[in-house]
Order: C-alpha cells, then structure tokens, then sequence
C-alpha cells in the first residue's frame, strides 16, 4: 500500500511542479509516454506470453543553458498473477504485479570551472557506440535483458560524466561508476534462454541445479567501472576510440560441484557463479556515402586473468585420496577476443527504407572460438501520408557452424504493420517466428513462436 501511495503522490508532485512552472523561462518540462505491449502464443492454446502495461514520465529542466536536470521513471503493471494459494489473493502485489523503477536522474552542469567541461552526476544512460542498437563498445551501463527481444536496452548507472571539449570537432570523456550492477536476466517465457545447456558425462542424468553467485566487494577497487572515450569528426566522419575498464555483467560457472543422488545415474549440480573483469578497447565510425548511412564497430575485449571453470567429482569417488576435479580454460588472461558489427541504412524516394547489419559476436559469447555470426535485416515502407508502416521483411539469419550450417543456423522472421492513429498514438501488430536446428540462443526460442500487440501513445 506504501508503494502504491508513492506513486500517486510522484504523479501528483509532477503535475503540480509542470502546472507551477509552466509560465517560468525555466520550467519543469513533462513528457513521456504510455505503452501497452501484449503478446500470445501461437501454439497449442495460445498462451499469454507477456503483457505489460508501462508509463514513462520524463522530466527536463534547462536552466539559462548553464544545468539540466533529467530523470525518466517507469510506472509499470508487468507479468501475470502468479496466484498459487488463497493466501496470495490478500497480496494486491501478486494479484496485479506493478512496479517503479528509476531509468535515469541526473544533474549536468555546463561550463564546470572552465567553459569546456560539461559535469553530469546522477543515474544515467551513457551510449556508446555508432551502430543500431547493436553496440558491442557499449560497455558502461549494465544490460536489460528483461525483454530478450528488446535488443540494445540498457539500465542507467549511478557515475560521474565528465565531457571536454577541445574544439567543434573533438571531445574527451571520462566516465566513472563507483558500484558494479549486474545484468537482470530475462522473464517469463524467455527466463531459460541464456541459460548454457548442460553437458554431463556419459552415464549421467541432471536431476536438480542449484547456483550461488559471488559479487565482487563494493570498494572502490573491486566495484568500480572506468571508461575514457575521443570522439571527433573528419573527413565527413563521425568517429571515436574508447577503453573501459569493468566487469561482464554476466556470470560465468566458476565451479560445478556434481553429486550422486541416486544409483542410476541421477546427479545434483550445485554452480559456483562469478563476474569477469576485463579491459575492453573499442573503436567506431559513421559516414554518409552517396546517400547511404554506413557504420562500423568493434570491441576487443581483454580478461585480467584466466578465467577457469572447474567441475569438482569428489562426491562420486568418496575413497579417493585427493580431490577429483576437472580444469577448462575459457579465457586466457591478457588474450583479446573481439566482437564487430557493419551495417548500413537507406531511405527511399517512395518511403521505403532498408537497414542491414552484420555482427559477429552477440552479448552473451565469449571467445573467439565461441563467436557466431548474425545478420539482420529490416525492410519498411510507409503509405497513407505517413500513417501506416508497412515491415514485410524484419528478423535476422544466425550461423553457428560454417563447416555445418544446415544443422547448425538460426532464422528470426518479425513481419509488421503499424498505424499511426493520430500525431501522438501508434498501434503495432506483428508476429515473430523462430525456427533452427544446434544450440544457439534464437533455435531454442523456437517453440515461442507469438503474435504480438503494441499501443503507444506520447505526450
């Protein structure tokens, strides 16, 4: 009941604050958005796959050109009951799953002690990166896996940005994130989907799994993140080098302890879960060439140690006299592995537009050797005086295996229609159909296949 009271009385300040101010050179500005996103299954009984209901509020203050404030929170009823008992029906939490969440809050000053430097402290979403959505040198802010099919989201930081500004043309930008967060991993239908298959020894049936994870210590030297970024434009360019020094915000097995539980082969797994600091060095550009859109990106990333996953079978030879574990190497220290995306973009005469990009290398691989290759491509065409958009052609190809690809591949096929009801409403409808062979994240989706519904509305 606090919780809900909170909300209001936030919805509340804000309308005030933007009534009060709106007279003022420098008022309290409020927009955002209302969304509502529904999908369903399209086998078996067409069960409800995802259904949320999201109110975005984004306050923005200039004042004079020397400060902003910006914050944007999520009001949000998200998930179905998860009603198990009579007991839960008393809990207006379980019955209608809602939630706030802070996306970003932060105070930038123009002009900090010198007329070149632009100070921002707060919450806040630190893109890096040049290509769509895609970004492998976007490093700062932990994921949003949340929605796996929401490719890109990222949640905000707690940090210091501080931009200079040499001339017109080049910058410098130091970023500093006191406390380590996580990834939060995906839900509902897509809980499993980065979840690694188990691969027991022959003879061995998984029973029940089990995980502990280890965070690193929130000091400033365990739990910081660090990034310095040049940025410039040359030649009809837009380009810049970076480095972060931070963790992979997903966790990896440290150590797999495997117990008998039965005498048929039946074994519990407990995993030992830890984070991979590493050292990440990136590079982008963005140009223009006859009309078409071009970009290019890449990260090589560098672990600061070697990364070992150690499965302990004490528990299977009790008389042995020393422990009987088995040592992987997945990560040698100070040996890079590097990720990359190339894309492009055109905009028709007839108000088409294509946008393609290939990217080697999807969030949740590491090692060169466990590197796919992924390309994407999306088709639209809007008629109607720009009121209805048309996707015929949207999804990705994945390949796995280029010694075997037709075991060994992934096919995302999202078709889409969207009408523009008005200047500030959109309704979508689309489906989505995943389908492969081999063990890669999307040929695992491939039960799931959905229709889905969106309406959005921006004031």
């Amino acid at each position: 009941m606090k919780t809900k009271n909170c909300f209001l009385s936030l919805i509340l300040i804000v309308a005030i604050s933007g009534t009060m101010n709106a007279q003022e050179e420098s008022s309290l500005k409020l927009s955002g958005e209302l969304l509502t996103d529904q999908r369903l299954l399209l086998k078996n009984d067409n069960n409800w796959a995802w259904n949320e209901n999201r109110l975005s509020l984004k306050l923005d203050q200039r004042v004079a050109g020397n400060s902003k404030f910006y914050s944007e929170i999520w009001l949000r009823n998200i998930g179905l009951p998860t009603v198990a008992s009579s007991h839960d029906l008393y809990n207006k939490g379980i019955v209608d799953p809602y939630n706030l969440e802070v996306r970003e809050a932060y105070v930038q000053l123009n002009g900090f002690l010198t007329k070149n430097i632009d100070l921002s402290i707060g919450r806040q979403r630190i893109v890096w990166g040049t290509a769509d959505k895609l970004n492998p040198t976007d490093n700062l802010n932990p994921l949003d896996l949340e929605d796996i099919l929401d490719f890109g989201r990222r949640r905000g930081s707690d940090a210091i940005n501080v931009n200079y500004y040499i001339n017109n043309d080049f910058s410098l930008q130091g970023v500093f994130i006191p406390f380590f967060q996580p990834a939060n991993m995906p839900v509902g239908i897509f809980a499993n989907a980065l979840n690694p298959n188990m691969e027991l020894p022959q003879g061995m049936v998984l029973k029940s799994f089990s995980d502990s994870l280890t965070m690193p210590k929130y000091n400033l030297g365990e739990s910081s993140t660090a990034g310095l970024k040049f940025k410039g434009f040359a030649k009809g360019a837009d380009f810049s080098l970076s480095y972060v020094w931070g963790y992979d915000g997903l966790p990896y097995s440290a150590k797999n302890t495997l117990t008998p539980v039965d005498l048929t082969g039946g074994t519990s797994i407990h995993s030992q879960l830890s984070f991979i600091r590493t050292h990440s060095i990136g590079a982008d550009i963005a140009t223009s060439i006859a009309g078409i859109g071009v970009w290019a990106e890449a990260a090589a990333f560098i672990p600061e140690n070697n990364i070992v996953m150690t499965n302990d079978l004490s528990a299977f030879y009790p008389m042995s006299p020393v422990l009987v574990t088995q040592d992987s190497l997945l990560l040698e220290k100070n040996k890079p592995y590097v990720k990359f995306v190339i894309g492009g973009d055109y905009n028709f005469s007839d108000g088409s537009y294509i946008n393609l990009q290939y990217l080697h290398g999807f969030i949740h691989e590491r090692g060169n050797d466990n590197m796919n290759d992924y390309f994407f491509l999306r088709y639209e065409k809007t008629i109607l005086n720009n009121k209805l958009k048309i996707v015929p052609i949207g999804g990705g190809f994945i390949v796995t295996d280029w010694k075997n690809i037709k075991d060994n591949y992934a096919l995302v096929y999202m078709p889409e229609i969207a009408y523009k009801a008005t200047d500030n409403a959109e309704i979508t409808l689309s489906t989505v159909i995943f389908d492969g062979k081999g063990d890669n994240l999307f040929a695992n989706l491939k039960d799931y296949n959905m229709l889905m519904f969106k309406l959005k509305y921006s004031f």
